[in-house]
């Protein structure tokens, strides 16, 4: 990996730091592509004197795209949106990237895609991202694609969202509470491009990212109720209730939108047939190993409000 050149796409995001963190480590020079390059400056000092580079790239520009790879010894898409212009970021904008990969000779290609990922679902989310997985391998068929469940971290709008939620109200209603989810830490995932790029067995594969923990969506926020020292009232939401919310979820300020409560239908856990975190020599963090670390500051005294017994 030292001193390779890995363009980087999406770098400037929330698992984009994590995994820009982990190619620098090892030595990697990263080139870092977006529409706003700007958006990346904040990772500059990670890297060494001339380890870190920034491209104007918007992925549904060929032309900007084909630029920014020039050179690259391997590539890494990250980009993705949960609501919008699925088909001209999952798929077109994937199928650009891949293909302007193979056409600079890029060794190595990785691709982020999702748990659920299936050309057939109802979800326009999960059905662009499995259409995105097909078009990458057909330009770039070495490419390795990535299948997080949820990912959360300092910076996530998962466990965040939800423990900002419960910290403010005394009753929290639970959509979908039976769904089951696998967490897996943004650190993890950004040692698994790492890794993916790094080894040759990786190419052509495809690995779901999970961490240790499987939780239920009632299980998951009564633990982040316990993690900042909150006692709500959770209420379980009928789904004719929550399918009606959805419905609206094109209006400003909706909890949330029609494709993810269609998304959230199916359970988002790694598909035991397929490798892992583990094939690719990682050791996949807990949830309560970390999260307690940031969430701290829901509690009502924020860091000062640690409970006695947690501090003996």
């Amino acid at each position: 990996m030292r001193n390779k050149l890995v363009v980087l796409f999406g770098g400037g995001g929330f698992v984009g730091r994590y995994v820009a963190q982990a190619l620098l480590r090892q030595g990697a020079r990263v080139r870092f592509a977006q529409r706003d390059p700007r958006q990346a400056f904040f990772l500059k000092p990670q890297g060494g004197l001339g380890q870190t580079q920034f491209a104007g790239a918007d992925i549904t520009r060929p032309d900007t795209v084909a630029r920014a790879v020039a050179g690259a010894d391997a590539v890494v898409n990250l980009v993705g949106v949960l609501q919008g212009k699925f088909e001209a970021i999952h798929v077109d904008g994937a199928r650009t990237v891949a293909d302007a990969a193979a056409k600079a000779g890029a060794g190595a290609l990785v691709h982020l895609s999702a748990i659920g990922a299936d050309p057939a679902s109802p979800a326009a989310y999960a059905r662009t991202k499995g259409e995105g997985e097909a078009a990458v391998l057909a330009a770039f068929p070495g490419a390795t694609i990535l299948r997080p469940s949820v990912v959360f971290g300092p910076e996530d709008r998962f466990l965040n969202r939800f423990a900002g939620m419960i910290a403010r109200s005394p009753v929290v209603p639970v959509l979908k509470g039976g769904t089951r989810f696998q967490p897996v830490f943004a650190a993890d995932v950004g040692d698994a491009v790492a890794a993916a790029i790094a080894a040759d067995g990786a190419r052509g594969r495809t690995y779901d990212l999970g961490g240790p923990d499987v939780f239920t969506m009632a299980a998951l926020q009564h633990w982040i109720a316990e993690a900042i020292g909150r006692r709500p009232a959770f209420v379980a939401v009928p789904d004719f209730a929550g399918s009606a919310l959805a419905k609206a979820g094109f209006l400003p300020g909706a909890p949330i939108t029609w494709d993810q409560w269609l998304m959230l239908g199916r359970d988002n856990v790694v598909d035991p047939a397929r490798d892992g975190l583990a094939a690719l020599g990682l050791v996949p963090t807990a949830m309560a190993a970390v999260a307690p670390g940031w969430l701290v500051r829901f509690r009502r005294q924020g860091r000062f409000g640690a409970r006695v017994e947690d501090m003996a």
